[in-house]
C-alpha cells in the first residue's frame, strides 16, 4: 500500500470535490442519499487509501465511479485501470458508469448498482 496523504489534505480535497460536483454526480446523489436505494447508506467523495471515490457503500464494500470526458484519454484510462486494480486488491467492488448514462437511464443505473448488493 502506498504512503497515505495527509489527512487534512484529503479532507480539503473531498470538500472541494463535493462543492463542485458534476451534474451527473449531483443527479445520482439525489437517488443515493438518505438510504434511498434499498436502505443502503452511501457516502460521496469518500477517501480510501490515497484515493477519493465518487460514491461508497460500506455495507456492500461497493465503490461507484462516474466517468466524464476526461476519462476518455489514454493516460486517464491507464490510471483508472491501475486504481481499480489496487482497490479491488483491497477487497472493494467497483462499478463505473459514463456520466451520460445517469441522464439517459437513471433507473437502469440504480438497478445495476442494486445488483451488487448482497441480500
Amino acid at each position: 500500500m502506498s504512503k497515505l496523504h495527509n489527512r487534512k489534505y484529503l479532507e480539503e480535497r473531498r470538500k472541494a470535490l463535493r462543492n463542485k460536483s458534476t451534474s451527473a454526480e449531483a443527479t445520482l446523489w439525489i437517488s443515493l442519499q438518505r438510504k434511498q436505494l434499498r436502505g443502503r447508506k452511501f457516502r460521496r467523495q469518500h477517501s480510501i487509501d490515497n484515493y477519493i471515490v465518487d460514491f461508497y457503500c460500506a455495507s456492500e464494500n461497493l465503490i461507484i465511479e462516474l466517468d466524464g470526458a476526461v476519462h476518455l484519454g489514454l493516460a486517464q484510462q491507464n490510471y483508472d485501470e491501475e486504481r481499480t486494480r489496487l482497490l479491488e486488491d483491497l477487497g472493494y467492488k467497483i462499478v463505473r458508469f459514463e456520466n451520460k448514462l445517469v441522464f439517459e437511464s437513471l433507473e437502469g443505473v440504480l438497478e445495476e448498482i442494486g445488483s451488487y448488493f448482497i441480500d
